[in-house]
């Protein structure tokens, strides 16, 4: 009989004791330690095992406890590596979200849904769209999360880091009526349907859904509303099957006022803009200040984002012999945007000092992923490509305002325009690897490669902004891992992989520059490339499981964009190459299952990210060498405690954030904080007609503490000595919500 390590008390005393140091070594260097929520407490599913990389999946049954209408991302926030900040309670205000791994921010990470790409999924965006309006979560049926080197065939030209892959939840055998209905704080409303087909004529089946929501800001006036519907069929034919899908989304934010640590302390965590006052606005704009406001900046009427998307796809999956499958996707997706924002810096005319600011987005896309599957031996031959065109449209209009009204829908005729551009992105990838596999299959190694070449053609209709031809192409980014049972219960692993971050189209792109900055600085403008290396142990026993792994990352020409002027009057960016940066780090996760109701999920990462290399401004010299990356905390813990019983469950449970820097010279940053959240409920099971009726409420912000979530909301400067920097935004109070589920 081989023996296996006593894992249980060794991966408490360390996780602990890893939580202790996190709090003791950021509370050393923060004035304060703020507190508020963590996202829906969920058991992880500690899956991986087999793989060569870092890797973990959430189901259907960790998602369906979540605050429903909360995004997956939230949800991930749990999972070693894993940093995500947002100022709304359910994760889905996109001009906050934030999300990274392993110091890697969200627009250097890969995102799909089926397999289809979702581009970075920030929100000037240019090549996708969020998870949010992409699909609804009650119909996301598993996440999974690789924090180091994705899949070599991920079809991303943004994951210099990891990669998340969102799967969207079948169509039913059984016919029948899926409903959930939730009421909560600040006037929430939520309704889901779903109508399954089920199996016809056992060949054919199909579900449309239609979601709801309504609600107001936490703090400030305007409501955060969206309307979704998602349909999808599955078509079988022998062992093959042909998957269709549609999903549309209109989603209307009103937008919180970017803070200051300055703002803060002088107008406190609830300030927000004047919305409805519009007479305070208006002698605002004329410097006639009230109620400790000194600044033309500190508020303005309101600002808000409008957001339409229409995405489908049709899958062709061939079981072409007993060993050789054939995958085949095609996707279009449809978009349009608008943020608004009333400034200050731009009069209607003389009588009206404010007008109504706007930049104003389209994206068409169409796409082709293809992926071979090959059984031979004891090798499995995977090879695919992936193409896409994408027609991108951005520009910066104003629209005349003369007083208070309702203007969150799509604008049209602007009386200025100050820049338009258009962005034409060609993307080829194709990729080849083999896994092989040997010692009664206890040892696995696996090497591939992929090629990838990205063309941006730029131009400029209007302004003076950037326009060019900008290519980003590697022959070859290796990826290569291994992967040995040491036992049926442990085995340890070890991956390495070289990726690159193509050049951005867009407003965030370096396109966003003035054309002779743009002409001047060129020669740096070099795509980003990592070199990301993992090796860990995974183990699982009858009452434990988990993971512990090590991991290094260096990462050359890292452009930064650098912010020169207040976000709402939306200066050309200047970008710089800082050349090097390097991150090593460890992450730890253990899940205890203590009997059959009650199990104890605890994560630590220590995540080390510097920047190795200065940089020029004009003529002066930054120096930000060895200096941590923005927003790259060097500590996160989560621990979580849940109770599951045939009736009744809950879950309350706790991360720990470490210090954020949101200046690359780290004189700016705001405290590290403890969240909190408790989710709980009772199985009511079916009562007449209806069936597997659940009562489920959530509380979020648990303590009702107050805290800085999103940094970098208005981009991220060199220094910021003073605290003045408008680009934070407060976390959200205390909110519970109650929840109604059931079919029919």
């Amino acid at each position: 009989m081989q023996q296996r390590f006593p894992l249980k008390p060794l991966c408490l005393v360390v996780l602990q004791t890893l939580a202790f140091h996190a709090y003791a070594a950021d509370a050393a260097d923060d004035s304060s330690v703020a507190g508020a929520i963590v996202g829906p407490v969920q058991t992880v599913e500690i899956t991986g095992r087999g793989q060569s990389r870092q890797v973990q999946n959430i189901n259907k049954a960790d998602l369906a406890e979540a605050l429903p209408g909360t995004s997956p991302l939230k949800v991930l926030e749990k999972l070693p590596g894993v940093n995500f900040q947002s100022s709304d309670p359910f994760g889905a205000y996109e001009w906050s979200t934030r999300f990274s791994i392993r110091g890697f921010n969200q627009n250097q990470l890969g995102f799909t849904l089926d397999g289809i790409p979702l581009g970075d999924m920030s929100y000037g965006n240019n090549n996708g769209l969020h998870i949010s309006r992409a699909v609804s979560s009650e119909n996301i049926g598993s996440v999974s999360v690789s924090q180091g080197a994705g899949s070599v065939g991920t079809a991303s030209t943004s994951n210099l880091g990891g990669t998340v892959q969102f799967f969207t939840l079948a169509p039913t055998d059984e016919r029948g009526l899926t409903f959930a209905q939730t009421f909560g704080s600040d006037s929430t409303s939520r309704t889901f349907a779903r109508v399954d087909t089920g199996l016809i004529n056992g060949a054919v089946k199909a579900f449309i859904s239609g979601t709801r929501q309504r609600t107001d800001k936490t703090k400030g006036a305007g409501g955060q509303d969206q309307d979704q519907l998602n349909s999808r069929f599955v078509f079988n034919f022998g062992e093959n099957s042909l998957t269709g899908f549609v999903n549309y989304s209109d989603r209307r934010e009103v937008d919180y006022q970017d803070v200051s640590l300055e703002m803060v302390r002088r107008l406190g965590y609830g300030w927000d803009n004047y919305q409805p006052d519009w007479q305070r606005a208006v002698n605002a704009a004329k410097g006639i200040y009230t109620g400790g406001v000194n600044s033309l900046d500190d508020a303005y009427y309101s600002a808000g984002g409008l957001r339409k998307d229409t995405i489908g796809g049709l899958t062709l999956d061939l079981h072409l012999t007993p060993s050789l499958d054939l995958k085949t996707t095609l996707y279009h997706h449809d978009n349009d945007g608008q943020g608004h924002w009333y400034t200050p810096y731009v009069a209607t005319d003389a009588a009206n000092p404010i007008s109504l600011r706007t930049t104003e987005y389209s994206i068409g896309r169409d796409g082709v992923t293809s992926d071979l599957t090959w059984e031979l031996g004891n090798h499995t031959i995977t090879a695919g490509v992936w193409g896409e065109r994408s027609n991108h449209t951005v520009s910066r209009n104003y629209y005349g305002v003369t007083g208070p009204a309702d203007t969150m829908y799509f604008l049209a005729n602007p009386f200025r325009t100050d820049f338009k551009q258009n962005f034409i992105t060609t993307t080829s990838q194709y990729y080849l690897a083999d896994t092989v596999s040997a010692m009664d299959g206890k040892l696995k190694f696996n090497a591939g490669f992929k090629a990838m070449d990205v063309d941006i053609k730029a131009t400029n209709i209007v302004g003076t902004r950037a326009a060019g031809d900008l290519d980003a192409q590697k022959k070859f980014l290796p990826q290569a891992g291994v992967n040995y049972a040491i036992s049926a219960d442990d085995e340890v692993f070890a991956s390495a992989s070289k990726n690159m971050r193509a050049h951005q189209p867009g407003v965030s792109g370096p396109f966003s520059q003035t054309q002779v900055a743009y002409n001047a600085g060129k020669a740096n403008l070099k795509p980003e490339t990592s070199v990301n290396v993992d090796l860990g142990y995974r183990f699982k026993r009858a009452d434990i499981q988990g993971s512990l792994a090590v991991y290094s990352a260096n990462f050359d020409d890292r452009q930064l964009s650098v912010a020169t002027c207040a976000g709402i009057v939306g200066c050309p960016s200047t970008f710089v190459n800082v050349g090097k940066v390097d991150t090593k780090g460890v992450e730890a996760i253990a899940v205890w299952k203590f009997n059959r109701e009650i199990s104890w999920f605890n994560s630590y990462t220590f995540n080390d990210s510097k920047y190795k290399s200065n940089y020029m401004d004009g003529s002066t010299l930054v120096a930000v060498s060895g200096k941590t990356v923005v927003d790259a905390p060097r500590n996160l813990f989560n621990t979580e405690a849940s109770y599951e019983s045939g009736t009744w469950f809950a879950r309350v449970g706790g991360k720990y954030t470490g210090k954020r820097y949101y200046t690359y010279l780290n004189d700016g940053g705001v405290p590290s904080f403890w969240l909190a959240n408790l989710s709980a409920g009772y199985k009511m099971k079916n009562l007449g007609v209806l069936k597997d009726l659940s009562l489920q409420v959530n509380v979020t912000n648990l303590f009702d503490k107050q805290y800085i979530s999103t940094i970098g909301s208005n981009g991220f400067q060199a220094s910021d000595p003073t605290g003045t920097a408008q680009t934070l935004l407060t976390g959200a109070p205390r909110q519970l919500f109650v929840t109604l589920n059931g079919k029919l």
